[in-house]
């Protein structure tokens, strides 16, 4: 979304609601995120599914919701109530169990992280949303895929993009100023990357077999250009 400003065009900040029954961590959550990223307008922070509904700010454009409210009501179905609305879930947990993982992104949720991901990957996971692609933490991710060892590992448009600047011969710094976010989340990028491929087997350690193996799953071209994403 755009607005236009003395004749400039002007991204609007992504509105934001926090969904999570732990005031103390809707409390840090919605500092950290103010504190932090300026594209993003937290103009909601609720305890519970129906203050989120019948607050006056809603509908947004992203709702970071914990999955577990303790209120019985299953996840699908307020998933499915925003999708109606136009919005788009990013959910939060403590835990990783796979198959929540899948009900949860089957139900149409673009983000899944747990909690204890640091406020940099919530925040990209919220970026992520806004564009409509889907962000999974590693943890995740990992206990997703583990059944697929030995196979490419499955990166997220955003890891990809990283790693086909990165292997293309970008230092770190370049490739976070390209794609617009910080050296520690670039790095952050690069640390999941190669966790990835790690428990599938293949070793992305250096810079050099990272570019090789980019290079085979087609994320980067023979001339170093980017592949698709």
């Amino acid at each position: 979304m755009t607005t236009l400003t003395e004749g400039t065009l002007v991204a609007a900040p992504i509105r934001v609601a926090l969904v999570d029954d732990h005031r103390m961590i809707l409390g840090a959550l919605t500092e950290w995120i103010r504190s932090t990223a300026d594209d993003i307008s937290v103009v909601a922070a609720v305890p519970t599914w129906p203050e989120l509904l019948t607050h006056p700010e809603f509908p947004v454009d992203v709702v970071l919701l914990d999955l577990d409210l303790k209120d019985n009501l299953p996840v699908a179905l307020k998933i499915s109530t925003l999708k109606t609305t136009g919005v788009r879930t990013v959910l939060m947990s403590t835990y990783s169990e796979p198959n929540v993982v899948r009900e949860a992104l089957g139900a149409g949720a673009l983000g899944y992280l747990v909690k204890s991901e640091p406020v940099e990957m919530i925040i990209e996971a919220i970026r992520a949303a806004a564009k409509g692609e889907s962000f999974i933490s590693a943890e995740l991710d990992l206990a997703l895929n583990a059944s697929d060892i030995g196979g490419a590992p499955k990166l997220s448009a955003q890891e990809r993009r990283v790693m086909a600047l990165y292997g293309g011969g970008e230092p770190v710094k370049a490739v976070a100023y390209q794609l617009g976010i910080s050296e520690e989340t670039a790095k952050s990028y690069l640390k999941r990357i190669r966790e990835k491929y790690r428990v599938a087997g293949i070793d992305v350690g250096t810079k050099v077999a990272l570019r090789r193996r980019a290079i085979q799953d087609g994320i980067l071209l023979q001339d170093g250009a980017p592949g698709s994403f």
